[in-house]
């Protein structure tokens, strides 16, 4: 309510990208301030309960709704995100230097529509930064994912270098890592999807992974490649082999689209990647899709459109075992969190679910 009433108006009348940058700038700030962090848990935490409990690639997670890559580029603001709700966050995407990004103007709201169309272009400050401030992390209780990309000006055929380079600087800082081959706003970031190239990149980054986890002498950390919304189904099928192929541990389905189907605001004229309700049936198609065609043995997290109970209930009925979300934490604000796990509890309790991974995959039963 506050932030319908409050919050939103203000964030909503200044530009987006002035707006994300004080929202992480505020909880970063938050472990700082007295009592801050403790607020915000009474007003957005959610409680934990058994039937949410989720146990996947080898790590708890106190409820399957975590946030998606995007928001916390740098790592900056993790113990601020980890009392507003959320079970587990991606950070990233860090490059293994840090880069500028796209030029502005580069975000911008559809309202109307319920979107946002970004190209930021992977701005970051770099693996060396993101390292630095994840070592500082106070709140280590919930699973942290950090996803990957690689630099603009590294050609196609080093990419795999960039990768493996963000692996050696962040293996310790992560609890799993997320490839990121399928932002629209990295030139030729999604040739990597395909064929040769992304058997090489993954191979590279197993290569990597199993080299960090065995100098420590211990377990290897789970590894999930994020895919697109916009292939055609001959190509999802494709990727989706050489991933099973490859020995990573999941699949995050889907990134932001290309596509403009549907939208109404005059911002759908602008470039970059389209993120929020009008990509939830799409990415709950290619869930459904993967889960098919791995025959539900590959962990898949589910992302595109989430708004409501309902669209994050979809996914994981189509096969995904966590969820997370972007677009809907800027539209609805943290009070998200509980909203949608308290609609999940319902709709287990409704269709006789003991736990949320009785319901994974089950509307293909």
């Amino acid at each position: 309510m506050l932030y319908t009433k409050i919050f939103k108006p203000f964030m909503f009348s200044l530009d987006a990208e002035r707006a994300h940058h004080l929202t992480i700038d505020g909880l970063a700030a938050a472990p700082r301030i007295p009592g801050a962090l403790a607020m915000l848990r009474s007003m957005y935490g959610v409680k934990p309960s058994p039937e949410l409990a989720v146990s996947l690639l080898g790590l708890n997670f106190a409820h399957p709704v975590g946030l998606a890559a995007g928001l916390d580029k740098n790592g900056a603001a993790t113990d601020g995100f980890a009392n507003v709700g959320l079970s587990f966050m991606e950070v990233g995407t860090v490059t293994p230097k840090g880069q500028a990004g796209n030029d502005l103007p580069r975000l911008f709201r559809l309202p109307s529509d319920e979107a946002l169309i970004n190209r930021m272009g992977f701005n970051n400050e770099g693996a060396d930064a993101m390292a630095d401030k994840l070592s500082r992390r106070r709140n280590r209780s919930l699973p942290l994912a950090v996803n990957i990309g690689k630099n603009k000006t590294t050609p196609n055929e080093l990419a795999h270098e960039d990768y493996r380079l963000c692996i050696q600087k962040l293996y310790d800082c992560g609890d799993f890592f997320v490839v990121n081959i399928s932002s629209p706003n990295t030139p030729d970031l999604r040739a990597l999807q395909h064929g040769d190239e992304l058997r090489l990149l993954l191979s590279t980054v197993r290569e990597e992974m199993d080299k960090q986890a065995a100098s420590r002498a211990k377990a290897v950390k789970p590894v999930l490649v994020k895919i697109a919304p916009d292939m055609t189904d001959e190509q999802l099928g494709y990727t989706v082999d050489t991933i099973a192929g490859s020995g990573v541990s999941g699949i995050i389905a889907t990134n932001t689209t290309i596509s403009r189907e549907g939208l109404t605001h005059p911002n759908r004229s602008e470039t970059g990647g389209m993120s929020g309700k009008p990509l939830r049936d799409r990415s709950t198609e290619v869930i459904s899709a993967v889960y098919r065609q791995t025959g539900g043995k590959l962990p898949i997290i589910g992302s595109g459109g989430i708004f409501t109970a309902d669209d994050a209930y979809d996914k994981i009925r189509a096969g995904a075992s966590l969820v997370e979300i972007y677009t809907a934490l800027i539209y609805k604000g943290p009070d998200v969190f509980r909203e949608l796990t308290e609609g999940l509890k319902e709709r287990l309790r409704r269709d006789g679910f003991r736990n949320v991974m009785e319901a994974v995959g089950s509307s293909h039963h």
